[in-house]
């Protein structure tokens, strides 16, 4: 395995590719991160296709319809555009129970392609082991390399669950398998992942690149502190600790509110000048129980702090990012971390769970704080460091914002055009009988 550089060897492979299948059957690109199963992966789908249509591919994104109001293609823009595939009932379908509409899905992405002439597609790249498992029946009907991106992974996540948290099922674990030996390439956030796909998954080394998520630069950028808290309605002084995210075990924003709990028992003082945010709204497991956190927040005692925000556009999220005087990322695991990333770009330090993804979307006391455990105790700490260490907020903050520049889209998509030619190298290595 190795991390994957833009255009090397392939070169040549990248220039004849004209067109991607994207796969992303459980969550639409299209809708609100932030609630229901939306987030990083909606907009990791959404950006990459911008990038990729930038660059003259084009992108088709297969996703199940979630209501039946929605129009059968939307042309997003020049060279993208999302089919909402009819595939079970429109609303009321967990996570869980989608594996049962799989063929329905699976045969009306391949009726979609067989209305065009044969070779319409160059690759399929799937989304999830969801996507995967249609993917790998594209990839054969077809004859074209998939191309799988994980997100998140069954035995990380349930080696690592929230307390009373519910473990992924049995058959999410032997469908990854099935999917990681299918695909032609996987596509790891990062190094730790890729670690993960080869140690837990007995994926192939040679077939296993790691590529960054990105960040959309021109988005979210440091737009002001005062103007931000201005727009939001939030005191012009004192510090604002900010969630931002779908309010989960998983993601464990019940302990960033015990951790200010436990910040203000050291520090009462700081009760008349902290605000508290949670911008985000139930997913998954959080869906059994939506009021948990508000109820959490007054049995701490510190619901006259804490502002609950439903899930907001990326363009006053950033204004989220900016107020804030840092932002919490406690979560269990986490393939990359895309909040933390896109909170670093606004000029905003990050204190983040040591787990998965966030050890390299955090560069630890450079462009903010990792945290070991999920003790309140701990987070408590770091956040008295960031708002009382003379200095280190302004030297996390600037850090932050250089940090984040690593991670443009624009050298994801470069990354992944090379993923992509290498997987067409494989395919046809395989085909052949000649091993790469």
């Amino acid at each position: 395995m190795r991390h994957s550089s833009a255009y090397d060897a392939t070169t040549a492979l990248v220039a004849s590719l004209r067109r991607v299948a994207m796969i992303s059957l459980h969550t639409s690109p299209l809708d609100q991160p932030g609630t229901g199963d939306a987030g990083g992966m909606n907009v990791y789908v959404l950006e990459l296709a911008r990038r990729l249509a930038e660059k003259q591919v084009e992108v088709d994104v297969f996703t199940r319809a979630t209501n039946s109001a929605l129009p059968p293609v939307v042309d997003v823009s020049n060279g993208i555009r999302v089919h909402h595939v009819s595939a079970g009932p429109y609303e009321g379908l967990t996570k869980h129970e989608l594996p049962a509409q799989l063929c329905v899905f699976a045969r009306e992405v391949l009726r979609a392609e067989a209305y065009n002439s044969p070779g319409y597609y160059d690759v399929v790249h799937s989304h999830y082991w969801l996507s995967g498992q249609v993917g790998a029946l594209a990839r054969d009907r077809w004859g074209v390399p998939l191309i799988h991106t994980m997100h998140t992974m069954a035995k990380v996540k349930n080696a690592a669950l929230a307390a009373g948290d519910t473990p992924e099922p049995m058959a999410r674990l032997i469908g990854e398998e099935q999917v990681v030996a299918a695909a032609d390439m996987l596509v790891a956030n990062t190094e730790d992942e890729a670690t993960q796909l080869v140690d837990l998954y007995d994926a192939d080394p040679a077939r296993v690149e790691v590529v960054h998520p990105g960040v959309s630069l021109a988005t979210f950028r440091d737009v002001g502190m005062a103007g931000a808290r201005a727009r939001l309605g939030l005191p012009p002084e004192g510090h604002v600790i900010t969630f931002v995210g779908r309010i989960q075990p998983l993601k464990a924003p019940d302990v960033m509110l015990r951790g200010v709990a436990e910040l203000l028992a050291r520090r009462p003082e700081l009760r008349s000048s902290l605000t508290v945010a949670v911008v985000g709204g139930p997913s998954g497991s959080g869906l059994a129980r939506p009021d948990s956190l508000v109820r959490l927040a007054e049995e701490l005692g510190i619901d006259d702090l804490v502002r609950f925000v439903p899930p907001v556009r990326q363009e006053e999220l950033v204004d989220w990012y900016a107020a804030s005087t840092l932002v919490c990322v406690p979560s269990y695991n986490e393939s990359f971390g895309l909040v933390a990333i896109e909170a670093q770009a606004s000029g905003t330090p990050v204190v983040a769970a040591a787990v998965g993804g966030l050890t390299t979307a955090v560069r630890d006391g450079v462009s903010g704080l990792l945290v070991a455990d999920h003790e309140p105790a701990s987070y408590a700490a770091a956040f008295e460091r960031v708002l009382l260490e003379p200095g280190l907020r302004d030297t996390l903050a600037a850090g932050a914002e250089a940090h984040a520049q690593q991670f443009g889209w624009a050298r994801t998509a470069d990354s992944m055009l090379s993923v992509y030619a290498k997987a067409q190298e494989k395919m046809r290595a395989d085909v052949s009988g000649i091993a790469l």
